[in-house]
C-alpha cells in the first residue's frame, strides 16, 4: 500500500502489559457523555488498558465541494441526541481509491477523570506519511499508550487528528493564494484548528488547555516543525511544548515559486481545468471528481524522489500562517514553544536514498542550486571516507544519507531543540537505526519493551515527563545509574544505544547544521 515504511508510523505486534489502576473504575453512561456547545458526545471504556475514549469527534465541517482546498470551517452541529464516537473515521483522501473529504475528525483518550479532580496536561499528536498520505486511525490501544503506560506518575490527555495531506492539503501557486475561498497550507490550517478545538473543549475531557505539547514522527514531526514556527501561532499560546520525533522537513518553497507553480500546472491541465478561463480555473478543481484527484495525487506523490526533493507535495512558504522558513525562524529565535524535545535517527537518511547512487550526480540533483563553492564543502564535510558521531562510512549511499539525514531530519531537529528556551535532543542508534527504527519502543506495546526494558523505561519515561512537565527529568523512570537527558545547550544529546543509553558530544553535528543553516537560501529551508 505504501511506497516506503517510513511515511507512517510502524505498527509493532501488541503484547499488552497496561498498569492497572488498584482502584475500581466507574464508568456509566453519563460518566462518559460530554455536552459541549455544538454537540453531546458519548463515549466508551476499555477496562483492560484503564482508558476512557472518544474516537470520533467532528472538529471541522466536510472538505468536499466549496470548502475544497479551503481552509477547515466549523463542524456542522449536531444537537439531536447524544452522538456516539465509539466507532471509526475515514482518512482524508489519499492518492489511491481510499479516503474522504469528510474527514475532519479527531480522537481524545485519557485515564479516567471527575471534575473533582486537576486538570491535566494534553498531548496533540500528527501524524507521518511525507505529507502525501497518511491518517489518524485510531485503534485500542492507539499509538504512543507505551508512553503514557512507562509510569502511573504521568496523568495526560492525548489527542489524535486528522489532516488533509497530499494536493488536498498543500496544493499551491499564484492562483491559490489570489483565490476566493481557497488557500494555501490547507493541511496545517487542518492542524491549528484542531488546537484551536483544544483551547475550547479540552477541559471538558480533564485537560489543561495551558499546558499543550504537540507531537509527531516523521511529517508529523515536520508538522511539529511547521506549526512552531508558524507565524500564524505567534501570540496564540495555542501549545507550550514541542516534540519532533525525526521531523521530516523537505525543502520549502514559496508558495508562487516555479517548483510549485509547475506542480499547479499539471494538477489543472489533469483535470482539465486548464480549458477554464483562468477566473474559473479555481472553480473547476472545486468540482472536479474527487477519484481524478486520486489518480492525479498517485501519479505525482513520488514523482520528485530521489531528485529535487523526496516527496512531491508539503508545507509552502506563505503570506499569513507559514510566512517565514525555518531557517528564518531559527535566526530570528522566533518559536511559539517555550520547551522542545526532538530526536533522529542514526541511519535514517538512508531509507531515502538508493542504494546504488553515485554521489557526484546525486548531490547537484538533489540541491541544484548549491554553487561549486557549497560543493566543495559538503564533500570536505562529508569526505568519502568519514565520520560522525557515532558512524564510520565508506559507501556513497551512507555518505548520501548522511547529507540527506542531517538537512532534512537532524539539522532540524537539533535546531528546535537548541533555539528553544529549554531543549533536549536525542539519537537512537540501535541497529538498523533506519528511519522509523525506534518506533518500536514507544509506538504500540510490544515484546521489546519487556526484552529490552532498560531503553524502554530510558526513552519512553523521557518522553513522557517531557509532555508531563517540560523537563525530560522530571518523571525520570531509570535508576541514578542511568544517565538522564542533558540540554542541548550543554553541547549534548541522549544516546539511545544498545546496552543502555548514554549522552554524547554533538560539536560535529552543530558543524555540518551551521553550514546548512549559513546557505539555508540555495537549499532551500
Amino acid at each position: 500500500m505504501f511506497l516506503h515504511t517510513s511515511f507512517l508510523l510502524l505498527t509493532a505486534i501488541t503484547c499488552p502489559l497496561p498498569h492497572t489502576s488498584a482502584s475500581p473504575i466507574s464508568t456509566t453512561t453519563s460518566d462518559l457523555t460530554v455536552p459541549l456547545d455544538y454537540i453531546t458526545l458519548g463515549g466508551a471504556y476499555s477496562s483492560t488498558y484503564n482508558l476512557t475514549y472518544y474516537r470520533r469527534i467532528p472538529f471541522g465541517a466536510s472538505t468536499a465541494g466549496p470548502n475544497r482546498f479551503r481552509a477547515p470551517q466549523p463542524p456542522v452541529p449536531i444537537l439531536d441526541g447524544t452522538y456516539d464516537t465509539d466507532r471509526p473515521f475515514d482518512m482524508c483522501v489519499q492518492r489511491t481509491v481510499n479516503g474522504s473529504e469528510d474527514c475532519l475528525y479527531l480522537g481524545v483518550y485519557s485515564r479516567p477523570w471527575s471534575s473533582s479532580k486537576p486538570l491535566r496536561p494534553v498531548l496533540l499528536t500528527f501524524y507521518g506519511g511525507g505529507f502525501i498520505q497518511g491518517s489518524a486511525t485510531f485503534t485500542i490501544p492507539p499509538s504512543g499508550f507505551p508512553v503514557l503506560n512507562v509510569s502511573e506518575t504521568n496523568d495526560y490527555v492525548v489527542v489524535y487528528s486528522n489532516y488533509r495531506t497530499n494536493l488536498f492539503g498543500f496544493l499551491s501557486g499564484a492562483k491559490i493564494e489570489a483565490g476566493k475561498d481557497v488557500d494555501l497550507n490547507t493541511g496545517l490550517l487542518d492542524q491549528q484548528a484542531a488546537l484551536e478545538w483544544i483551547q475550547k473543549y479540552i477541559h471538558k475531557f480533564g485537560g489543561d488547555s495551558k499546558n499543550v505539547t504537540i507531537w509527531g514522527q516523521s511529517a508529523g514531526g515536520g508538522s511539529v516543525v511547521a506549526q512552531t514556527i508558524a507565524t500564524g501561532n505567534a501570540g496564540k499560546k495555542l501549545f507550550k511544548k514541542a516534540m519532533a520525533s525525526s521531523p521530516y522537513w523537505p525543502k520549502t518553497y514559496r508558495y508562487n515559486a516555479p517548483e510549485n507553480e509547475d506542480l499547479y500546472a499539471q494538477v489543472v491541465n489533469a483535470t482539465g481545468c486548464a480549458n477554464a478561463s483562468a477566473k474559473d480555473e479555481i472553480a473547476c478543481l472545486k468540482t472536479a471528481d474527487v477519484q481524478v484527484l486520486r489518480d492525479i495525487n498517485l501519479k505525482l506523490a513520488a514523482s520528485h524522489t530521489y531528485t529535487t526533493s523526496s516527496y512531491t507535495w508539503g508545507p509552502v512558504i506563505d503570506t499569513s500562517f507559514l510566512s517565514v522558513p525555518l531557517s528564518t525562524a531559527i535566526r530570528k529565535n522566533n518559536l511559539n514553544a517555550e520547551f522542545v524535545m526532538a530526536s533522529y535517527n542514526l541511519h535514517e537518511g538512508e531509507t531515502f536514498v538508493q542504494s546504488s547512487v553515485n554521489f557526484d550526480t546525486w548531490l547537484p540533483a538533489f540541491l541544484p542550486n548549491l554553487t561549486s563553492k557549497d560543493i566543495d564543502k559538503v564533500k570536505t564535510l562529508y569526505p568519502q571516507n568519514g565520520t560522525a558521531e557515532e558512524v564510520t562510512w565508506t559507501t556513497a549511499s551512507v555518505r548520501a544519507g548522511m547529507v540527506y539525514r542531517d538537512l532534512i531530519l537532524a539539522c532540524p531537529a537539533y535546531w528546535l531543540s537548541d533555539t528553544a528556551k529549554r531543549g533536549s535532543l536525542i539519537e537512537y542508534t540501535i541497529s538498523p537505526a533506519k528511519h522509523a527504527s525506534d518506533t518500536i519502543y514507544w509506538n504500540q506495546l510490544n515484546a521489546v519493551q519487556q526484552s529490552d526494558p532498560l531503553t524502554y523505561n530510558a526513552y519512553a519515561g523521557a518522553m513522557a515527563s517531557f509532555f508531563q512537565t517540560g523537563d525530560p527529568n522530571a518523571h525520570k523512570v531509570t535508576n541514578a545509574s542511568v544517565p538522564g537527558v542533558p540540554a542541548v545547550g550543554k553541547d549534548e544529546q541522549f544516546v539511545i544505544r544498545a546496552g543502555g543509553p548514554a549522552q554524547g558530544k554533538i560539536d560535529m553535528l552543530q558543524d555540518r547544521c551551521e553550514f546548512w543553516l549559513k546557505i539555508a537560501e540555495r537549499v532551500p529551508i
